[in-house]
């Protein structure tokens, strides 16, 4: 089986859950490990990532997956807002729309990663304007809280998904 692991990401949350799919799989045919290309490898499996761009996968991950056909395809994404299972399902289905019915889909795996620092201070300066937001108090707090993310905890979850959703599909 040849795999290519295709990912794109903007902060390294992406980047390191995909070096953890490649250190898990890194005895196997990797014919492509990187950011996504025009130009599709060939592969019998992929493993296609992105961080989360308003609520899907980037523009340039859906092209790619749209291109795939009659192929096993595993998803990943590292998304700042986290913790529910309900959400990475949500944000999963919105990217299925992309694959092509011909593809076997092998699973996902979603896990939360930090935001950059400006993201909070837009939060705080939201929150000037209106003190009582619940909202952007739990955003605020949601923010502080993924900032420790990818963390021990998703790196071996996700080597876990690796083993049961990758590995164990033949």
């Amino acid at each position: 089986m040849n795999l290519a692991i295709i990912y794109s990401s903007k902060t390294g949350n992406t980047k390191m859950i995909a070096e953890a799919i490649k250190e898990k799989l890194q005895d196997k045919n990797i014919i492509y490990y990187g950011n996504a290309t025009e130009e599709l490898p060939k592969a019998d499996i992929y493993i296609i990532g992105s961080w989360t761009d308003k609520g899907n996968a980037t523009d340039e991950i859906i092209e790619i997956i749209k291109k795939i056909k009659n192929k096993k395809i595993a998803y990943f994404g590292t998304a700042g807002y986290g913790g529910s299972e309900e959400y990475y399902k949500k944000l999963f289905e919105r990217v299925k729309t992309n694959i092509d019915s011909s593809n076997e889909i092998l699973g996902y795996f979603y896990c939360q990663g930090k935001m950059p620092m400006q993201v909070r201070a837009r939060y705080e300066q939201m929150l000037t304007q209106n003190p009582k937001n619940i909202d952007l108090k739990a955003s605020i707090e949601n923010f502080d809280k993924a900032l420790t993310h990818p963390n021990n905890d998703d790196i071996n979850n996700v080597k876990m998904w690796v083993e049961n959703q990758i590995l164990n599909e033949k």
